[in-house]
């Protein structure tokens, strides 16, 4: 098979590759689409290692067709089309798959659709609802609101009856966050976003914070959070070191967790997933929530597609197409 291969000097290649032979509980997956995250740009530079177990290849979701099955796979049939979230391995024309991590495609999206669903969602899903319990009414911000993981948290908000404020890059993104569903936001090229987040947060203080930056954003973060808040950090681009104050975690009873996705066990991320195409998969079919696709670039044009999304340019995900 033809996979993306990355050179000593972390060059990106569309080059021949071994076939993945699949284990009793997997599936064989034929790829016709998969997608960037940043974690990509970062794993090609040797940043980000592939799981204990996982494929070297990058790519972490896709969506293509069933072509195997293993024997005691009983949840799935060959010519089944499915997207999935992958430890590694989705930018490639196969990719094996345990079988519990595997979703059926939401009725009405097309591959290149689907392909922008599972890490983003699971993601968002993951963070807000089981991580930090948001139940309706509480109030939300999503900092990198224009990224995969921010346009999926918006429109589940908006769905699950959470008010969210966004952080973004620009006055472009924060009007397509607005017309998403978010409330209102903040340019972070316009200064600190800590007065106008107190103003959405009327007084009451925010509730849950989705935090892809980190070290940059943690002191605002803080004085922004309501008693019993709750802040998920999710990323360190903005560093991993920074002085705080404890008294406040203590007088606001505060809870600061860490979270990733890639490393979970499948098990772990079958509960994921199986809340997904449970309470956001008819949302999705519905049209109440939608796929945001900024680009779709064929997989050969993979350096072209790393680029893109390292020019924090883009509005939701940039999909490679495998239908080579």
């Amino acid at each position: 098979m033809k996979a993306v291969l990355v050179d000593q000097e972390s060059n990106l290649s569309w080059g021949e590759a071994d076939r993945p032979q699949i284990n009793a509980d997997e599936i064989l997956v034929k790829v016709h689409a998969t997608a960037i995250n940043r974690a990509d740009l970062m794993q090609r530079r040797g940043m980000y290692p592939a799981p204990a177990g996982a494929s070297e290849i990058m790519g972490l979701e896709c969506a293509g067709e069933v072509v195997e099955i293993g024997e005691s796979v009983s949840s799935w049939n060959v010519g089944d089309k499915i997207c999935a979230l992958l430890a590694g391995g989705g930018y490639a024309e196969y990719v094996a798959i345990p079988a519990i991590n595997a979703m059926p495609i939401p009725s009405g999206l097309s591959m290149n659709e689907a392909a922008a669903l599972p890490e983003v969602f699971a993601t968002a899903w993951l963070n807000l609802f089981i991580e930090a319990a948001l139940v309706p009414d509480e109030k939300v911000i999503l900092h990198a609101g224009a990224s995969g993981v921010g346009t999926a948290g918006i429109q589940l908000c908006k769905a699950f009856g959470n008010p969210c404020f966004v952080t973004v890059g620009n006055d472009e993104k924060l009007a397509a966050c607005i017309q998403l569903g978010a409330t209102a936001g903040s340019n972070r090229h316009e200064g600190s976003f800590l007065e106008k987040a107190t103003a959405f947060a009327d007084g009451t203080g925010i509730n849950v914070i989705l935090d892809p930056v980190g070290g940059a954003y943690l002191n605002e973060n803080l004085q922004l959070l309501s008693v019993g808040g709750r802040l998920v950090l999710i990323g360190l681009m903005g560093g991993s070191k920074v002085e705080m104050e404890l008294a406040m975690l203590m007088m606001k009873r505060t809870r600061i967790i860490g979270s990733t996705l890639r490393a979970r066990s499948p098990l772990e991320k079958a509960v994921v997933l199986d809340q997904l195409v449970d309470r956001v998969w008819p949302k999705i079919a519905s049209g109440e929530i939608k796929p945001i696709v900024d680009t779709v670039l064929p997989i050969a044009s993979v350096e072209d597609a790393h680029a893109l999304v390292a020019s924090d340019k883009t509005i939701g995900k940039v999909i490679l197409s495998v239908d080579v």
